[in-house]
C-alpha cells in the first residue's frame, strides 16, 4: 500500500512539472520532496486576467495568462503543486511543527464577503471565470443572518476533477463534475482570478442535490496564522466557531431559494489533513484521465496550452482567438439592492 501511495506520488509531481513545460529531470502524511525549478511557479504571482465582456452580466469572463503572456486555462494550465516563489531551487514551504507540508496552488473565485457566484466555466474552451446563471438569472448567494456573502475566499484546486461517474465510497455518491473546491479561512480578502499558495487543513463532504461535492479547508501559506495552524484541529482551536459556522452556511445557503437544506456525509464532521489529501490525489488521478481521453468529458472543454502530452492541447494561437472571440470588456452594470438582503431563517 505505501509503495503503491509512493508511486502516485511521483506521477503527481512528474504531472505537474510536465504540464508546466518545466526543463530538468493505509493513509500516511504527504511529503514532498524538493521540486524541479519551474519558470511558472517561480512566477505564479505574475499569472494576470484579462477581463472580457461587462462585470455582473451574462457575458462576463475572465481569461487567464501566465507569465510569458501566454492565455491558459485555470483548470488545466495551473500546476496542482506549488513551487518555490524563490528564483532559486527549495523545498516547498516548511512547518516549523511537523517537517515539510505540501503547498497547492488554488484560484481564487469568489472573494470573501461578496455575493456573486462566481466559477470556473469548465464547459468553456480555456475555462475563464464567469458568474453562473440559473433559470435565466445571474446567481448571488443570499445573506443568511449573520452572515454577509461567502465567509472565506472560496475557489477551487486546479488540475482536479469530481468524476460524475465515479461513485465514492465514503458517500455514496458520485462527484459534481467540477474542480474540487477550496474554502480559503485567512485573513487576506482576496480577488477573483488570483492564484494564491494554500495548505490543506481538512475536508467536509457536502452532499448537494444527490452529488458529492467536497470542500477543502486551507489557509493561504502567507497568512500570518499560517505558521500556527496545520490540521484541522488547529482551526477548532485558533478560531472557534469557524468550522461549525461553515457547515452552517453549506446547509442552509440555498434555503432562500425555497430549496431543501443540504447533507452532508459523516454527520458533517470535517476530516483531517490526511484524508484530505488522499481527496485531492484522487480527484487529481481523475483529471489526469479526463485530460488524456480516458474518461467521459461529457460537456467538459478540455482545452489547454501546456499540457503537452493532452490531446486537447492547443497552440497559442488557438488561444488567443478563443479569447479574441469573446465580447470587448465594457464598464459593470450595477448589482440590484436585493443582494445586500438579509435572510432570517429558523436553523
Amino acid at each position: 500500500m505505501r509503495a503503491e501511495l509512493g508511486q502516485a506520488l511521483r506521477g503527481l509531481l512528474l504531472l505537474s512539472a510536465r504540464s508546466c513545460s518545466c526543463s530538468g529531470a493505509g493513509r500516511r502524511r504527504w511529503l514532498v520532496p524538493p521540486l524541479p525549478r519551474c519558470s511558472w511557479l517561480s512566477t505564479m504571482a505574475q499569472c494576470s486576467t484579462e477581463q472580457r465582456g461587462r462585470p455582473h452580466s451574462p457575458e462576463y469572463r475572465l481569461y487567464f495568462k501566465n507569465a510569458e503572456g501566454k492565455y491558459i486555462s485555470p483548470f488545466h494550465d495551473i500546476p496542482l503543486l506549488a513551487g518555490s516563489k524563490e528564483d532559486k531551487e527549495v523545498p516547498v514551504k516548511r512547518s516549523k511543527t511537523n517537517g515539510s507540508e505540501v503547498v497547492f496552488n488554488m484560484v481564487v473565485e469568489v472573494p470573501r464577503w461578496s455575493n456573486a457566484k462566481m466559477e470556473i466555466a469548465t464547459k468553456e474552451p480555456l475555462n475563464p471565470i464567469k458568474q453562473d446563471i440559473k433559470k435565466g438569472k445571474l446567481r448571488y448567494v443570499a445573506n443568511i443572518f449573520p452572515h454577509k456573502g461567502y465567509i472565506w475566499n472560496y475557489g477551487a484546486l486546479p488540475q482536479t476533477w469530481e468524476d460524475p461517474h465515479h461513485k465514492d465510497k465514503d458517500t455514496g455518491c458520485c462527484g459534481d463534475n467540477d474542480p474540487i473546491d477550496v474554502c480559503e479561512i485567512g485573513t487576506k480578502v482576496h480577488s477573483p482570478g488570483e492564484i494564491i499558495q494554500v495548505k490543506v487543513l481538512g475536508v467536509m463532504a457536502l452532499i448537494d442535490e444527490g452529488e458529492t461535492d467536497w470542500k477543502i479547508i486551507a489557509i493561504s501559506v502567507d497568512d500570518p496564522e499560517a505558521q500556527k495552524i496545520h490540521d484541522i484541529d488547529d482551526v477548532k482551536k485558533h478560531k472557534p466557531g469557524y468550522l461549525e459556522a461553515t457547515a452552517e452556511w453549506f446547509r442552509l445557503y440555498k434555503v432562500p431559494d425555497d430549496k431543501p437544506e443540504n447533507q452532508f456525509a459523516f454527520n458533517g464532521e470535517f476530516k483531517d489533513k490526511d484524508f484530505a489529501v488522499e481527496i485531492i490525489k484522487s480527484t487529481h488521478e481523475y483529471w489526469k484521465a479526463l485530460l488524456h481521453k480516458k474518461a467521459d468529458p461529457g460537456a467538459i472543454k478540455c482545452t489547454n496550452v501546456l499540457v503537452h502530452d493532452s490531446p486537447f492541447c492547443c497552440s497559442e494561437e488557438e488561444a488567443r482567438l478563443i479569447v479574441q472571440s469573446a465580447p470587448p470588456p465594457a464598464s459593470g452594470d450595477s448589482v440590484s439592492a436585493e443582494v445586500d438582503v438579509w435572510h432570517f431563517l429558523n436553523k
